[in-house]
């Protein structure tokens, strides 16, 4: 089964079982400051799993890509990605454990064929908090899976949750395919690293809260959020030992191939260079020719993009690559995804140019960085001791753009290793330091709804509407960030905005607050959310329903929320800074004072 036949007969299977299909996210979450990408199909849902109603109803199914930076380092063997695909089917307070389970089962063994008698499952062991999960076993013992492949696993394994120190949570039971490998002992069980077993699937049954005193409290409202991901499903389905043996890769591996002139699956040491690119290639496709697309920057996803494409770079050139060869393989990307990612297609042109401007950019800073490495190597190998300084590593950054992560592969090439806390502190000198935000993984909805950043939400949309009436209808959203303290709020704009510019825009914003407008949301389809006049710059698949929040007679936008009922407790909008964030988009830093 090919990963395009997977996709369309999971959408198939659930909309059959009265789930409504709904678009997946941006990769770059909104109004989130917790993480830099939607790292999960679940992420983009966690205002509806909080209590939220869902414009589309209480059952959902969707595919969504999502991004994962802490593995970008264990990129280059058979099986770590930074990009990959979620399938994932929702219930916010519709059925719960019976039917979740039934439906997994239904679509492995019925709809994907997989033999039952390959299957194992774990399920909740219970401790002092929570009794065990025999609910879930009883269910799989219905459906044949006999007590020998029923593991009950401890919380570590088989529990979700919650996100913060309180909130939602609930045990799991996952779902497991025997690969026939030999098993490496008494112990080896499903999630064994032997690989002996095959993760497939995850159902989520989030019946509890975690109160801040540490107790467990079962939730009136249930929910259930599963997850398959595609790349790893179609490697077990099709045999493969690798997701880069499936056609996911294939292609970018072929055009790496004629580029490079190596033939893939020969010498490790060049097949982990081919791997690199294959993944750092498709990722930055996604990245850019998302909905929220970014350039490749300093700072935040822009900083994680530069990384990718640069290390990119850096393998091309290790496999013999001359000149620019990242467009050729992007443009392989998007023909392979545009079907599925509509955005690609449309941000096709705007993809190929920034990735041959970095590539460009970076071939310079390499050049120079690498020879100054070398030229520094004699002398540190005359030394005792086998680890390059910060402040050397810093030199390298700073003077020559050399990235630090290129720095450590050089050196661990030479047998040394790179004092990075050394390298830190010089850096937190210099700018802010964004790579430790961006290393976080996302533990699932850690996204702030408290009453500062709701109102703080509601402000962005009078900001919207204040910055198009006052610089024209060309300006749109193209990113938001909101902590407690602030908003952030990026548009499209090609020049620095005047003082007065400013102080009209503040002025709009708090003339709406002194008014007290009401907030108030309609549920509708896209296409009808258009014909009212709403601002809705990130599309929804034709016919879904979406919320649109109008604030009085000011503005109206299709967006998720939360807001405020009223304007008038927001307090007093203050504009702090207005500034670049890339080539024809602004930025604005805002504050509302009580």
């Amino acid at each position: 089964m090919k990963a395009h036949e997977l996709r369309n007969k999971y959408i198939e299977f659930f909309v059959s079982k009265d789930h409504t299909q709904i678009s997946g996210a941006s990769l770059i979450p909104e109004n989130d400051p917790t993480v830099l990408f939607t790292t999960a199909g679940m992420h983009p849902l966690v205002p509806y799993i909080l209590g939220q109603e869902h414009p589309s109803g209480n059952r959902l199914v969707d595919y969504q890509k999502c991004i994962r930076t802490g593995d970008i380092d264990a990129v280059g063997d058979p099986h770590h990605l930074t990009l990959f695909e979620m399938l994932g089917n929702w219930s916010l307070g519709d059925y719960f454990k019976e039917e979740a389970i039934r439906y997994s089962y239904e679509f492995l063994t019925k709809w994907l064929a997989i033999n039952p008698d390959k299957l194992s499952v774990t399920v909740f062991a219970g401790d002092e908090g929570v009794p065990r999960d025999d609910e879930s076993a009883l269910i799989w013992r219905s459906l044949g899976i006999p007590d020998e492949r029923i593991y009950f696993l401890p919380r570590e394994d088989n529990w979700w949750g919650p996100a913060g120190e309180a909130g939602p949570c609930g045990p799991d039971t996952e779902m497991f395919i025997d690969t026939g490998r030999e098993s490496c002992g008494p112990d080896c069980r499903p999630g064994c690293k032997c690989g002996k077993y095959f993760e497939i699937w995850n159902d989520v049954f989030m019946g509890y809260r975690k109160t801040l005193d540490g107790d467990y409290v079962p939730l009136e409202r249930k929910c259930v959020d599963t997850g398959m991901g595609i790349e790893r499903t179609i490697a077990i389905l099709q045999g493969k030992k690798s997701v880069y043996e499936t056609e996911v890769f294939t292609p970018i591996i072929a055009g790496i191939e004629r580029l490079s002139g190596v033939a893939y699956g020969g010498k490790e040491e060049l097949d982990i260079s081919v791997r690199i690119i294959a993944d750092h290639v498709r990722t930055s496709v996604f990245i850019l020719g998302d909905q929220r697309g970014v350039k490749p920057s300093n700072v935040g996803q822009g900083y994680i993009l530069r990384r990718l494409i640069r290390r990119a770079v850096r393998h091309g050139r290790k496999l013999g690559i001359d000149g620019k060869f990242l467009s050729a393989l992007a443009t392989v990307v998007v023909d392979m995804y545009g079907d599925a990612y509509p955005e690609l297609l449309d941000n096709r042109e705007f993809v190929l140019t920034e990735l041959g401007l970095e590539e460009e950019k970076f071939s310079t800073t390499l050049q120079k960085g690498e020879h100054e490495f070398e030229k520094m190597l004699p002398n540190l190998l005359k030394g005792n001791g086998r680890v390059i300084n910060g402040r050397i590593a810093f030199k390298l950054y700073d003077t020559y753009g050399f990235p630090i992560e290129l720095t450590e592969e050089l050196a661990a090439e030479h047998g040394f290793t790179v004092d990075t806390e050394g390298f830190d502190a010089a850096f937190q000198k210099h700018q802010e330091v964004s790579r430790a935000g961006a290393e976080q993984q996302f533990k699932g909805g850690l996204a702030d709804h408290s009453e500062l950043t709701t109102a703080l939400h509601t402000a962005t949309h009078l900001l919207h509407q204040a910055l198009r009436t006052v610089l024209g209808t060309h300006v749109g959203q193209k990113g938001s960030n909101i902590t407690p303290e602030r908003l952030r709020f990026d548009f499209t704009h090609d020049a620095p905005m005047t003082a007065d510019q400013v102080q009209q825009v503040e002025d709009i914003v708090n003339s709406v607050i002194a008014r007290d407008l009401p907030v108030s949301f309609e549920t509708m389809t896209i296409e009808e959310a258009k014909a009212q006049g709403a601002i809705a710059f990130f599309e929804s698949k034709y016919g879904e329903q979406v919320k649109v929040y109008s604030v009085g007679d000011f503005s109206k936008e299709v967006c998720g929320g939360p807001h405020v009922t009223s304007t008038g407790s927001m307090g007093h909008f203050k504009i702090q800074k207005e500034q670049s964030s890339s080539a024809g988009v602004r930025r604005i830093k805002a504050v509302l004072e009580k």
